[in-house]
């Protein structure tokens, strides 16, 4: 999957988990759960159907290190290739 699928993918998860949120106009370094205002309820929601779209498992040790979108697109890219 490319980079700029990835993001797709992402920006309809987040979406999904903030309707009202704009996701698309995020900074690559900056604070996703911050800037949307999302709990840790729709943060692990988040992981779960990330596991669903792409196939990748993150494990809840991770969940820490995947705060902004480049930060979650260099983790997901490296995990499918």
């Amino acid at each position: 999957m490319k980079e700029d699928e990835l993001k797709q993918v992402l920006f309809t998860i987040l979406k999904r988990i903030a309707p009202e949120a704009e996701p698309e106009r995020l900074r690559p370094d900056e604070n996703i759960q911050r800037a949307l205002d999302i709990d840790s309820f729709d943060a692990l929601n988040f992981f779960i159907h990330l596991h669903q779209e792409v196939g990748v498992d993150v494990p809840e040790a991770d969940y820490g290190k995947l705060t902004t979108m480049a930060e979650m697109l260099r983790y997901l890219s490296a995990r499918l290739e």
